[in-house]
């Protein structure tokens, strides 16, 4: 192997760090050096990346339970992960919220149907339905 060569591969520290930063013999020296490191290093971000993006987010738990409408003819359910208006189990929808909107689907359809909450406290909440009209819900 040529002279030119080896020194590439290992490189005599005393030269190195007498050398100017902007040669490139330096970036490969720690390059070579830091190999495992920087991998290590790349696999801790992104397992960290992942864990954060896959957190389960909290519902609000005032909204949910059984709600009865002030004038008795809506009955509304809310659990974790459905949404049951008139108890109609088989027609229960997936729903989100986002702010103070709950986005409902019907089997992931889209689009959504949106209800906007316009005030939540543990025993009242009334609820702006897409067609604008108001409905108020006690406990």
């Amino acid at each position: 192997m040529c002279q030119k060569c080896n020194w590439l591969i290992n490189p005599p520290i005393n030269n190195l760090l007498k050398a100017p930063i902007n040669q490139p013999v330096l970036f490969y020296y720690f390059m070579l050096k830091m190999k495992k490191h920087a991998l290590i290093l790349g696999m801790l971000c992104g397992m960290a990346l992942l864990i954060t993006a896959c957190e389960k987010k909290g519902s609000n738990t005032k909204l949910l339970g059984s709600w009865k409408s002030k004038d008795a003819n809506v009955t509304l359910k809310i659990t974790d992960k459905k949404f049951i208006m008139d108890g109609d189990e088989q027609n229960a929808e997936d729903y989100f919220t986002k702010g103070d909107t709950i986005f409902t689907s019907f089997e992931g359809n889209q689009p959504y149907t949106k209800f906007v909450i316009q005030k939540l406290d543990d025993q009242q909440m009334n609820l702006l339905y897409p067609d604008s009209v108001v409905v108020k819900f006690s406990r």
